[in-house]
């Protein structure tokens, strides 16, 4: 493929044009989609007639579909390649899944003392799993081993061709004395499957005695009675058009070619043949090219814009000084927010960072609250990742939870600043409403032989004497500070104090009765009245439980925003 590419390139040859022939009779695959849909339900196949291998084409053959594992196959849990000499085999072919112990065949040589040993597929995942000689099969045998079924690819003789993703039978195996080649790829994913097909296909198809004639196979989709379900003949060697502005390309660049050497240039890139346009405003130019088999990496504008820039020459690209000269700067709100993580460091606290997203028990049960809305995700990895976060006390909590084996003596200090994530039908960028939108927030661990409610409290005030928030007179009045308060730097018009929280409060549930408290803030954005930024005080002991925390705990969440 590299080889090719670059004498197009050069201009020392076309670019391939990929047909599927028309056999007289058209090999078949029938899939058995009542059992492979429990495992891997898909299939698509192909066969490359009159094939030269050499030694060198051998050894690229079986290394370009260990890269396709290792890659877009992503280590053959989406797709896993299967070749046979189709001399050695007799179609029309079967896909299905079977119990494992009905599975019997000899697979190919993995360890000098089992060759030529037939095994059951219960047995020869075994096998592959403790042997010392088949290290580099192991890691795929977790894939199906906990099936109850797994699939296999058999001949009109019933014969095993393959165990899919494991591996193939010996009696299909390539030689360089192969000829013909029959390709089957089993999938989780069928457009991965149909991708990492023509990618096999348009890259070995020039060496058939017809260069770039593959002949197709009719896949066949059948239910429990017989009955086909669906259709379809592979592989697709599907092409698309893609249109990018010569405006847009050239700004992308930095360039000023002209629409006409756009188009040479993606010729020499195996994007032609590629045409002019005029755009859906009837002014502005744009170049359409055809997208082959083998570029299934274009799938966007930009990706355009990169090609013809490498076929341009990132060297000849004439470096310009910037018509606009800007001077970059740190957001305000993440200045604050980094300035605070040294401060509270200083005072003895741990920074950890966890994970946005978190389980609906996580994230409200655990922490006694009502379930309210949250941004939720519609296929989560598992539960673990089901919301994303609106609040960061589960992170701190499962830290305290994966650390039980470190002292508590002296108190364990944990705090994050980070970002929450809150429902809001109101809040747009750029004019869109999104639904949502973020909150900068820092929430503080304190646990301990004692609950530590006084060292929470006492980092509430030190966060807001570090904004410049002066206490309130009634607030103020309980210090033991005395004429030390008249010297504290202040913003006028910014107070703060705090308030029990009552047991109606959607938080209230949370801390332990009578011992929590909510902050409030008053400044000029909020027009002299009192806002809640804030919480504070000792969780409640159910609360403790559910994270499997064994010493008492206080904590203090704050909005940072209102500080700016």
């Amino acid at each position: 493929g590299l080889s090719r590419s670059l004498k197009i390139f050069l201009g020392d040859m076309d670019a391939p044009v990929y047909q599927l022939t028309a056999p007289d009779k058209m090999e078949t695959m029938t899939v058995q989609q009542d059992a492979t849909s429990t495992v891997r339900p898909f299939v698509v196949c192909a066969i490359l007639r009159d094939v030269a291998f050499t030694p060198e084409r051998y050894a690229s053959f079986i290394d370009l579909q260990d890269q396709l594992h290792r890659n877009l196959c992503r280590q053959r849990t989406l797709v896993a390649i299967g070749t046979h000499d189709m001399d050695a085999v007799r179609g029309p072919f079967h896909y299905d899944a079977r119990c494992p112990d009905d599975i019997e065949f000899v697979p190919l040589k993995s360890s000098d003392d089992t060759a030529g040993q037939a095994f059951t597929g219960r047995t020869l995942l075994e096998h592959y799993e403790t042997h010392p000689d088949c290290k580099h099969l192991k890691p795929y045998v977790p894939i199906i081993k906990d099936s109850s079924l797994y699939p296999v690819v058999l001949d009109n003789e019933n014969v095993v061709l393959s165990l899919p993703p494991i591996i193939n039978g010996d009696r299909s195996k390539i030689t360089l004395d192969t000829k013909n080649v029959f390709i089957e790829c089993t999938a989780t994913d069928l457009t991965k499957a149909n991708i990492v097909l023509d990618t096999v296909v348009t890259m070995f198809s020039e060496y058939c005695s017809q260069p770039f004639h593959i002949e197709p196979v009719r896949v066949n989709y059948v239910d429990a009675a017989g009955t086909t379900t669906k259709s379809d003949v592979t592989p697709a060697l599907s092409t698309r058009r893609v249109q990018a502005g010569v405006d847009f390309i050239n700004s992308l660049i930095g360039i000023q070619e002209t629409a006409e050497r756009m188009v040479e240039l993606c010729n020499k890139i195996q994007l032609g043949p590629a045409t002019l346009e005029v755009g859906p405003d009837g002014r502005q130019q744009m170049l359409e090219v055809c997208v082959p088999p083998t570029r299934s990496d274009i799938l966007h504008p930009v990706d355009i814009a990169e090609d013809v820039g490498i076929a341009y020459g990132y060297n000849n690209i004439v470096k310009r000084v910037p018509h606009t000269n800007t001077v970059g700067g740190e957001q305000p709100l993440n200045k604050l927010g980094d300035l605070l993580r040294d401060e509270i460091g200083r005072a003895g606290y741990t920074e950890v960072l966890t994970h946005g997203l978190c389980s609906v028990r996580d994230n409200f049960t655990a922490l006694r609250k009502q379930i309210t809305a949250a941004v939720s995700l519609s296929n989560p990895a598992n539960v673990e990742y089901e919301v994303v976060r609106t609040t960061l006390l589960p992170g701190l909590l499962k830290t305290l939870q994966h650390n039980k084996s470190a002292s508590f003596t002296a108190g364990f200090k944990l705090f994050e600043i980070s970002d929450v994530v809150l429902p809001d039908d109101r809040h747009a960028i750029t004019g869109t409403v999104v639904g949502a939108r973020n909150e900068r927030r820092l929430c503080a661990v304190y646990a301990g032989p004692t609950s530590g409610f006084e060292v929470i409290h006492g980092l509430v005030d030190r966060v807001l004497t570090l904004t410049e928030v002066a206490p309130e007179e009634e607030y103020g009045s309980n210090s033991t500070k005395g004429d030390e308060e008249k010297f504290r730097v202040a913003r006028e018009g910014w107070c703060y104090t705090i308030r029990e929280l009552t047991a109606g409060d959607a938080d209230a549930g949370t801390y332990f009765p009578g011992r929590a408290a909510e902050i409030l803030l008053t400044s000029p954005s909020t027009g002299g009245e009192r806002v809640r930024i804030g919480t504070f005080g000792i969780l409640h002991p159910e609360v403790l439980s559910a994270f499997d925390v064994g010493y008492p705990a206080s904590c203090l969440e704050i909005n940072l925003e209102p500080l700016m």
